[in-house]
C-alpha cells in the first residue's frame, strides 16, 4: 500500500465547496448561530468529507480486528493470551460490550481474525459465526522483546486485510466506518509504535492497559524501551515501525483507515490502539486525517498524545479504556445526531420565523 512494496494511495482532499455550503446552511437553520456547538462543526466536517451528502452516516459498519501478540509472554497484561480467543467468542455470542452496543444501536458488527492464536473453531463451538471474517495472516505477532514482530510481507498482508474489509463494507452500503480491536498485549505494541513514530519517551505513552500497575507497569515500560533500542524502527517509515514493534490488528486498522479515507468515507476512531493506527495511516497516506472523527479520549496516557499529533478533538470523555470499539459505538449517536440536525432542521425562512441580526 505504500513505499517501494506497493503504490502509494492518494487521499482526495475534503470538498471545500461542500464545506462552505454546509457553513451557510448552519447560519440559516432555526437556531441562534453556534447554539448547537460542536454538533454544528461536526456536521460541517462531515459535509466536507462526504461531498455534502450526510445521509450515509446512519449506515455505519463496525469492524473489530483481533490478533495476538507474542510480547504478552513478557507479562505486560493482567490477562493471559488465550483471552483474545475467548473475547472473539464473546463478540460473536453477544456478551461483550461492543456486541451489546451494536445490538442496541442496530449497526452491523464484523469481527475480523487477522492473527488470533490457537484453535478458534474450538473456541467458537456452538456460536453463530456469520459475523466472523477469517483473514488470519499468521498466529499472532512475534515477541518483539526478542525479534521483530512481523516480516514486511506480513505487514503488507495485514494492511490488505484492513483495506479489503472496508471495501466490502462500502459495497454493502456503509457510509461510515467504526473501528475497534482486540488483542492481549496490544497496548504494549501501541505504546512501542507511538514512541517509535513520535520519538517520545516510552514512559509517557505506556499505560495500565488491562489494569497492571506498580512494578508491572514499570516492567511494561522497560519492555517497550528495550525493544526500541534493540530494533531501532525508522520513525519516518510507518511500515518499518509496524514490522519491528507493531501487531497484525494495528496494521489491519492502518489499512482500513487508508482505504476509507481514499473512498471519502468518515472513520470513527475508538481509543489508544485505533488512534495510534490512525497516526500511522496519516504517515503512510497523507490526508487521512481529514476523514477521521475521534470518538473519545481514553485513560491510556498515549491516547492524548496521538490525538494531539493528529489535531483531533474527541467527542466524549468517559474515562474508558476498554477498547473493542466501545467508545466509537457510544459516540455514533452523536455523529448521527449532528448529521440529522443539519439535514432535517428547518431554516428560518422555511419555518416562517424572523431571523435575528446575529452576534
Amino acid at each position: 500500500m505504500s513505499g517501494a512494496r506497493s503504490p502509494r494511495v492518494q487521499i482526495p482532499p475534503p470538498d471545500d465547496g461542500a464545506r462552505r455550503a454546509a457553513e451557510a446552511r448552519q447560519r440559516e437553520l432555526l437556531k441562534p448561530p453556534g447554539s448547537l456547538g460542536r454538533l454544528e462543526r461536526l456536521a460541517v466536517e462531515l459535509a466536507a468529507m462526504t461531498g455534502g451528502d450526510l445521509r450515509g452516516v446512519e449506515r455505519a459498519a463496525f469492524l473489530v480486528f483481533a490478533a495476538d501478540h507474542g510480547v504478552a509472554a513478557e507479562g505486560v497484561s493482567a490477562y493471559p493470551a488465550e483471552v483474545t480467543r475467548q473475547m472473539v467468542r464473546a463478540f460473536l455470542s453477544g456478551g461483550a460490550a461492543i456486541a451489546v452496543l451494536a445490538r442496541r444501536a442496530g449497526f452491523p458488527l464484523w469481527v475480523v481474525d487477522v492473527g488470533v492464536c490457537g484453535d478458534l473453531d474450538a473456541a467458537l463451538e456452538g456460536v453463530d459465526r456469520q459475523q466472523l471474517v477469517r483473514a488470519r495472516v499468521r498466529d499472532g505477532a512475534r515477541n518483539f522483546a526478542h525479534e521483530p514482530a512481523l516480516r514486511p510481507d506480513e505487514v503488507d498482508a495485514a494492511l490488505a486485510v484492513g483495506a479489503t474489509r472496508v471495501e466490502a463494507a462500502l459495497v454493502a452500503g456503509a457510509g461510515l466506518i467504526g473501528l475497534g480491536e482486540m488483542g492481549i498485549g496490544n497496548t504494549t505494541a501501541a505504546a512501542a509504535v507511538l514512541a517509535a513514530a513520535t520519538g517520545c519517551d516510552p514512559r509517557a505513552v505506556t499505560g495500565p492497559g488491562t489494569g497492571i500497575d506498580g512494578r508491572g507497569l514499570e516492567s511494561k515500560v522497560e519492555v517497550v524501551r528495550s525493544a526500541l533500542a534493540r530494533h531501532r524502527p525508522d520513525p519516518d517509515d510507518p511500515l518499518d515501525v509496524l514490522a519491528k514493534v507493531g501487531g497484525l490488528e494495528i496494521a489491519a486498522l492502518t489499512g482500513a483507515i487508508v482505504a476509507a479515507a481514499a473512498a471519502r468515507t468518515p472513520v470513527l476512531l475508538d481509543g489508544f490502539i485505533v488512534t495510534t493506527a490512525a497516526l500511522l495511516a496519516e504517515a503512510l497516506a497523507p490526508g487521512c486525517r481529514d476523514y477521521l472523527i475521534a470518538a473519545h479520549r481514553s485513560r491510556e496516557p498515549g491516547h492524548g498524545l496521538a490525538l494531539e499529533r493528529l489535531a483531533l478533538s474527541p467527542l466524549l470523555d468517559l474515562d474508558l479504556r476498554l477498547g473493542e470499539g466501545s467508545g466509537a459505538a457510544l459516540a455514533l449517536p452523536v455523529v448521527i445526531a449532528a448529521a440529522a440536525l443539519h439535514t432535517e432542521m428547518a431554516t428560518f425562512a422555511e419555518a416562517g420565523v424572523s431571523a435575528g441580526d446575529g452576534p
